[in-house]
């Protein structure tokens, strides 16, 4: 088991093992056969095999021949939620892998609430079957918990275990990305609650990483026992997805600097690999060259050398505009109650990954950020201990948004 002072040595010597592989996308790997999936794994205990790079589809809306091009390059995990695009995000799904449905493994989600009921969990599940044209979803996952007293609700797991019986859900899960994750995965995996956890896990969350070239502030360490937990749930067979990989994704930023066959992607890919904590990983997937790009990561589980450069240097330009996964010391900070950390979460979907609608949708769930727009940044203005710029970022919404 990987206990986090490993999991720190392994960061430390990212950029010094050799490669598994040839550079994946290089000249010499072009010419031999386009990109496809190179490894697959088992997941947990749950014995389903899937591709150690699977497809997201948060920003999926009518674009079937970007599944169908995924499919034919190897990829068979497909990852969606009813929430995505509206159900758009299923209902491509579906139509893009009709007959295809014993090739593939499909995953989706909904959020259930502490309160949710039977009827309703049921409802929502024979939507997305509806959406999906299947008759059963192969890892069902409980969305975006933070709360202890979500895993909690007997109305889920009476739920989950009909589901079950009834063929519609072979496994299910929780995923998350808030502050209280480390809580919520201890209790799931103690409790023997899930068969499967999807979780916010980056190369961001690594302090030793921060320690070799930022002098500007002392890094605090964000949910330092993660690497602790995630080990647990695999030594006792919860499958473990990882999210959230790209720390932000500005990919367009970093082309200049990335080399044949090294690309920022690839390498934060592949220090998740390294660290040996997760089966697999899911990424957020728009078109069939980032397809291509992201599948050059496939098969490797140790860094290349020309990783550490690329991670150092896209921590540096993000240092000042992304949110750290499971911090949360603004949350408080705003007089007006602007939800500060789910305002941040909001520029990050418009402006990183240039998705509007997916920052419509959240400032809609927390009232929107108007009140920044009269506000002199006072507040908030220390609230991070990061550095992060918050009355510039959250006005910047508020423009934006309302």
């Amino acid at each position: 088991m990987l206990d986090r002072r490993e999991l720190l040595r392994r960061g430390i010597a990212l950029g010094l093992a050799p490669a598994l592989l040839p550079l994946a996308g290089g000249a010499e790997a072009a010419a031999a056969e386009p990109p496809h999936v190179r490894r697959r794994v088992k997941l947990g205990r749950t014995g389903l095999e899937l591709p150690d790079i699977g497809f997201g589809s948060s920003s999926l809306s009518g674009d079937a021949a970007l599944v169908q091009h995924a499919f034919a390059r190897g990829i068979t995990y497909f990852d969606t939620a009813e929430s995505y695009q509206g159900g758009s995000s299923e209902e491509t799904i579906g139509r893009a892998l009709a007959g295809r449905r014993d090739e593939v493994l499909l995953a989706s989600k909904q959020s259930a609430s502490a309160s949710a009921s039977r009827a309703e969990l049921f409802d929502t599940l024979e939507g997305s079957l509806r959406r999906l044209r299947t008759d059963r979803i192969d890892v069902y996952f409980n969305h975006a918990v933070n709360d202890p007293a979500r895993l909690r609700n007997e109305e889920w797991f009476e739920f989950a275990s009909r589901a079950k019986q009834q063929g519609k859900i072979r496994f299910t899960g929780m995923s998350g990305h808030g502050g209280r994750l480390v809580e919520c995965l201890d209790l799931a995996v103690d409790g023997k609650l899930v068969d499967v956890v999807l979780v916010a896990f980056n190369f961001g969350q690594d302090p030793a990483f921060y320690e070799k070239f930022t002098g500007s502030f002392d890094f605090v360490a964000r949910q330092p026992e993660l690497p602790r937990v995630l080990a647990k749930a695999r030594a006792a067979g919860v499958g473990v997805v990882a999210m959230k990989t790209l720390r932000g994704g500005r990919l367009n930023d970093m082309r200049p600097y990335e080399g044949t066959g090294a690309t920022y992607a690839q390498a934060a890919f592949r220090w998740i690999f390294a660290t040996g904590l997760a089966d697999a990983l899911v990424v957020t997937m728009k078109s069939a060259a980032q397809v291509d790009e992201y599948l050059g990561a496939s098969g490797w589980t140790k860094p290349h050398p020309a990783d550490a450069g690329l991670l150092r240097r896209y921590a540096r330009r993000t240092e000042r505009t992304q949110c750290r996964y499971g911090c949360g010391d603004c949350a408080t900070a705003c007089p007006a109650g602007v939800s500060i950390p789910d305002v941040l979460r909001a520029r990050m979907y418009a402006v990183d990954y240039g998705e509007p609608s997916l920052a419509h949708a959240a400032l809609a769930e927390v009232g929107g950020a108007a009140a920044c727009l009269t506000c002199d940044g006072t507040p908030c203005a220390t609230a991070c201990p990061h550095g992060v710029a918050i009355p510039e970022l959250t006005k910047q919404v508020g423009v934006t948004f309302g």
